[in-house]
């Protein structure tokens, strides 16, 4: 099993955001120092193929406290398509340079941090734990996701969170066309814009935006959060990773759904169309 030695280069440097700093949290996360309890294995994508790589990864020894898991660093990232998907372990993998298609596909218990971009399906068929890309990603991100944690800091293509069952999508950027087509449960965030239709009358997923849509689905609507919720996203925003004020988004919601929740809370709100 290749074990190359530890690369000496710095951290990549976080981008200059007066608003937002949660890319310096990010990238100093990445060099924090291992404490003496903690191991890690360094492999490289360079020299591994891609089931050669899940299988070195899977026969790196477990740690004995579940609040620090074992630590594996990937180099050599060169935008290779499938690239450790269902790992299935509870690890923290930290990936430098950009991944292909379907990156950390399946995803289950992996605390995964890329340091470059991914192409499209990244998460999909994640169950658990959290993949966050300091970059973009392509189309259909977490899709088809039933739990954990999906961060991009970038922005995402069209269909992301296309088919949700649960978990969280959290996009800093925008994102493209068809967000949350399908999706059944869970929670978008969006700290940007959104293309064209955006949300689904059928669905039971919460959807959160900062920016505008440049039109909603049929038979969706834009409302503003009340305290509980503003809270609620808040507390979500900190598992992710990214800060941000939750006073500044709108939920985007199923109208028949939130006249549900007016009536059940005594209220009338008046259509003036």
């Amino acid at each position: 099993m290749p074990h190359v030695p530890k690369p000496s280069s710095a951290a990549p440097q976080p981008e200059s955001d007066p608003m937002n700093d949660s890319l310096v949290s990010f990238d100093q996360e990445s060099r924090d120092a291992l404490s003496e309890e903690e191991r890690e294995y360094l492999f490289s994508l360079l020299q591994l193929s891609n089931s050669e790589m899940r299988t070195a990864i899977r026969s790196v020894p477990l740690s004995k406290d579940s609040e620090h898991p074992t630590r594996v660093e990937v180099i050599g990232a060169e935008g290779q398509h499938s690239a450790l998907m269902r790992i299935e372990r509870h690890l923290k993998v930290r990936v430098r340079g950009s991944l292909g298609d379907y990156a950390f596909s399946m995803n289950d218990q992996t605390a995964a941090k890329i340091f470059g971009n991914v192409g499209h399906g990244v998460a999909e068929g994640m169950v658990s734990g959290s993949v966050r890309v300091r970059g973009h990603a392509g189309h259909g991100a977490a899709t088809a996701m039933t739990g954990g944690t999906v961060a991009i800091y970038g922005n995402a293509g069209d269909r992301a969170g296309g088919a949700m069952r649960g978990g969280g999508l959290f996009v800093r950027g925008s994102v493209g066309n068809d967000v949350g087509l399908g999706a059944l449960a869970g929670t978008i965030v969006i700290g940007g814009d959104a293309g064209d239709n955006l949300g689904d009358p059928l669905s039971d997923v919460t959807v959160f935006i900062r920016g505008t849509a440049k039109s909603l689905a049929e038979g969706v609507t834009a409302a503003k959060l009340r305290k509980k919720q503003e809270v609620q996203l808040g507390l979500l925003l900190i598992t992710a990773g990214i800060r941000g004020d939750a006073s500044d988004f709108r939920r985007i919601v199923p109208t028949a759904k939130l006249e549900a929740e007016n009536a059940a809370r005594g209220e009338v709100v008046p259509n003036w169309r």
